[in-house]
């Protein structure tokens, strides 16, 4: 069993044209996007933002989906506009500062304030997070798990965001380059580095195009690179746009030769909905996505299994954490015995109680 997880960022409408009254009208399209994955035995997860967790429609929506056991709700965080509102910049919702670029007492406040109002609404199921652009270093790591989030999905393996800003004095985002592209736990302290924390890492699917890992020259090279862009961009995402299905195909056939990889795919609400973002203006767009994610989920389907992010996490410990500490259980007794061999008799029944 291989796990796909599919994750929708679920957000106001069209943010990447930065208004200042968001509105969330995407929320009247979710449902047809999750009787879809339905027909293919996928269990979404919603990564809901703060407008999206005020929405009606959402609302009821997302109750109706976990009412039937058919998906999963997790949090999504958007610094600019989530409470508490302490301005950063000029005009945070023009620059759409990072999380990471606020003070931690800021950061804190953010957080625990979205969560008091995700799991007020939906319940404490919600234990799953994105973070908005992507977010993420230690202190936010921290505060997740302090939190209860037991997963995380903000790494994008290969991918270094830096160059992208939020706050026009700030250094743009985190450098994901050298991270894991396998889920794993995360050390607190360096989050590029597997740990023992309870927060398990789900990093999105991202790899570098076959063009990227045979003709690196090809991307860097001003006369070709435009060429080499039209066959390929060097990075593959997991992200359907209703005209990448060649390259999702690609992508699929990598992580299918790497032994026990997962999948995990990435939407946006609102690129759900006609004219909810740059990638689908009009209605032809939206079929023309749903036709791709049709094609790909039926490929999918035959070696991989739906997953919610929770999910994921529970099968995740289930075969590398659990078997780990059956086996320091059952060495305890053994140990303890190896010890007491060393001690004279005399002196055995103390010692073992010391050890016990």
């Amino acid at each position: 069993m291989r796990p796909f997880v599919v994750t929708i960022d679920t957000e106001g409408d069209d943010l990447w044209s930065r208004p200042h009254d968001i509105s969330t009208r995407n929320a009247a399209f979710a449902r047809r996007f999750q009787h879809l994955c339905e027909a293919f035995g996928l269990r979404p997860t919603w990564l809901v933002n703060h407008e999206m967790a005020h929405s009606a429609v959402f609302t009821t929506f997302a109750w109706e989906m976990l009412g039937r056991g058919t998906g999963e709700l997790g949090m999504h965080l958007h610094a600019w506009n989530s409470p508490p509102i302490v301005p950063l910049t000029t005009d945070d919702l023009h620059h759409q500062p990072f999380l990471t670029e606020y003070p931690d007492e800021v950061m804190e406040a953010k957080v625990d304030q979205i969560t008091r109002l995700l799991r007020g609404r939906f319940g404490s199921g919600v234990v799953s997070h994105r973070g908005g652009r992507w977010a993420m270093d230690t202190r936010y790591a921290r505060l997740l798990a302090r939190h209860g989030y037991l997963v995380d999905c903000s790494v994008t393996p290969h991918v270094d965001w830096r160059g992208t800003r939020g706050a026009p004095e700030g250094h743009g985002g985190p450098d994901y380059r050298g991270f894991p592209t396998a889920p794993y736990r995360m050390d607190l302290a360096r989050i590029d580095h597997p740990g023992d924390s309870p927060l398990l890492e789900v990093p999105m699917t991202v790899r570098p195009s076959r063009l990227q890992h045979r003709l690196p020259l090809a991307y860097a090279v001003p006369g070709l690179r435009r060429l080499a862009w039209r066959h390929r961009p060097p990075l593959l995402w997991m992200y359907p746009d209703g005209r990448n299905l060649h390259g999702l195909r690609e992508l699929v056939r990598q992580v299918r030769a790497e032994p026990g990889a997962h999948l995990e795919l990435v939407l946006h609400s609102s690129e759900l909905m006609p004219g909810g973002s740059p990638q689908s203006p009009d209605a032809f767009a939206i079929e023309r996505l749903y036709s791709d994610l049709e094609a790909l989920f039926r490929e999918v389907a035959a070696d991989f299994t739906g997953m919610t992010l929770a999910e994921l996490r529970a099968w995740w410990w289930q075969r590398h954490v659990a078997p780990r500490d059956r086996r320091a259980a059952e060495r305890g007794p053994e140990r303890r015995m190896r010890a007491l061999a060393y001690i004279p008799q005399d002196r055995r029944r103390a010692a073992g109680a010391a050890l016990r």
